[in-house]
């Protein structure tokens, strides 16, 4: 039970790891997996096997169905995630992330042979509660793989929404979302620039951090 409930129309800074500082994405099917399951399991029904899922799309007209989260940012590193989660519904964000780091443990231990945890534990959440660390903590998650020191042959284990925002063109973040947020900043190019500022900013005050390091993230103010 968390100490503090998450409230509908909030914003969300969602973060977990692997456990042990593990990877949990080892190429681009696992990325493409992940990516796969934050896209299906954004609903308020249950889902059941994403390959069901795909089978039952070929043969008929999907129904609609109603978003738990709207997403806002995001980041897949090779050994932990960033999202920022708008929470849409009661309970959403914890039905979500059951589903996600669920369905993705399910499919990860299938697929390498193995068993048990692969997060530390449930996730990790941080209301953003003000507009300075909502700028803050924006910026941080969008580039987050830019604050670290990630080695050349796990450069491509990394998916992030600035892409979305570079092309407005948003297929994981909420078009609702990413649209307002491109108003708010005037534009794609003034919205990578304040990005951009907010790493320059961190990698100033720590440099580079290590992949194995934990994150020392934006102060909450």
């Amino acid at each position: 039970m968390r100490k503090q409930p998450l409230i509908i129309n909030e914003y969300y800074h969602i973060y977990n790891r692997g456990v042990d500082k593990r990877d949990i994405f080892s190429d681009k099917k696992d990325i493409w997996r992940f990516i796969e399951s934050i896209i299906e399991f954004n609903n308020t029904e249950g889902v059941g096997s994403l390959a069901n899922l795909r089978k039952s799309k070929t043969e008929s007209k999907p129904p609609s169905r109603e978003s738990v989260v709207s997403v806002v940012a995001y980041c897949l590193n090779p050994n932990h995630f960033h999202l920022i989660l708008k929470q849409s519904v009661d309970g959403g964000i914890a039905k979500f992330m059951q589903k996600l780091q669920g369905g993705y443990t399910y499919y990860f231990n299938v697929k390498n042979s193995r068993s048990g945890s692969l997060f530390q534990g449930t996730f990790k959440s941080h209301h953003i509660g003000n507009e300075n660390y909502f700028n803050k903590i924006l910026g941080y998650v969008n580039n987050n793989y830019e604050v670290h020191d990630i080695p050349p042959d796990k450069k491509d284990l990394i998916f992030a929404s600035d892409y979305e925002y570079k092309n407005n063109n948003f297929k994981i973040v909420s078009k609702q979302e990413g649209e307002r947020m491109l108003e708010i900043f005037g534009g794609s190019k003034n919205f990578e620039k304040h990005c951009k500022e907010i790493i320059e900013i961190i990698r100033k005050e720590r440099g580079k951090t290590s992949l194995l390091e934990e994150d020392n993230l934006p102060d909450r103010v």
